[in-house]
């Protein structure tokens, strides 16, 4: 699949291009990040000093979102280059690991959309020689409540019988913690997003991340040279919608 056809397909899904996160949505998460919330901060670590001017700077450059600043209600926008741009770079990385034999983690927080595209990519890239460590146990995630089990490959958080979305750092915390307690070797690559990624990146692991629009915490960790590539898009879609995205990506990494 070339790029205008991706870029056709991602804008027709709503996944990229006009959104339907709202700008007002877009706006606040900036300032809830700022106030390094549990829910907002994605365990990201901050390395320099951000506020509200820099961070929507970012967000303008490396999302995609609208530059006016007097504009806050209403309809915003993702570059759809500016995800194509990084999804080549996941590619590039996922099948460089997989040819190499390299482990890599796949995780995420936002299983009702996110979950098929990892669980595909995880695929892919275990078909083409990637190491992904598989357990048949669930590891506790005593801060939160519940524990991490993976799904196809894919690491989730569980609770109450469901894999609910979450933001929160503490179950790829609790995930490397029981990595390293077993004596098993980190991880070559992690792809994953929200605080799965954060937690990772902060951990000094090579990480690369999908982040929505109102995200702004892993765009700021790229920024800080702590992620290899953040990918913008709106990452809740009908999970269908995402199929040209993985055929893209697979096809880019050479694992078909």
């Amino acid at each position: 699949m070339d790029r205008s056809t991706l870029a056709h397909a991602l804008e027709a899904g709503r996944i990229t291009g006009e959104v339907a996160t709202p700008r007002e949505n877009n706006l606040s998460h900036i300032h809830r990040f700022l106030d390094q919330e549990r829910q907002f901060d994605f365990g990201v670590e901050l390395t320099r000093d951000w506020d509200y001017d820099s961070v929507f700077a970012l967000m303008v450059a490396r999302c995609g979102l609208r530059p006016d600043p007097d504009f806050v209600e209403g309809v915003d926008t993702i570059s759809t280059e500016a995800c194509i741009d990084a999804l080549e770079k996941l590619a590039e990385a996922v099948g460089e690991v997989a040819r190499a034999g390299g482990q890599i983690l796949f995780a995420t927080g936002h299983p009702a959309g996110l979950l098929p595209v990892h669980m595909a990519i995880a695929a892919a890239a275990k078909d083409a020689g990637a190491v992904i460590d598989t357990r048949d146990h669930f590891i506790p995630v005593p801060e939160i409540g519940g524990d991490v089990r993976q799904i196809s490959n894919v690491w989730t958080w569980h609770l109450h019988g469901g894999s609910p979305h979450t933001h929160l750092a503490e179950p790829m915390r609790a995930l490397l913690d029981d990595i390293a307690a077993r004596g098993g070797s980190a991880p070559d690559l992690v792809v994953a997003d929200h605080g799965w990624a954060g937690a990772a990146s902060s951990r000094g692991l090579r990480t690369i991340g999908y982040a929505d629009c109102n995200d702004p915490a892993l765009f700021v960790a790229e920024a800080q040279g702590q992620i290899e590539a953040t990918i913008p898009l709106d990452d809740d879609v009908v999970p269908n919608l995402y199929a040209p995205l993985i055929d893209f990506v697979i096809d880019c990494s050479g694992l078909n």
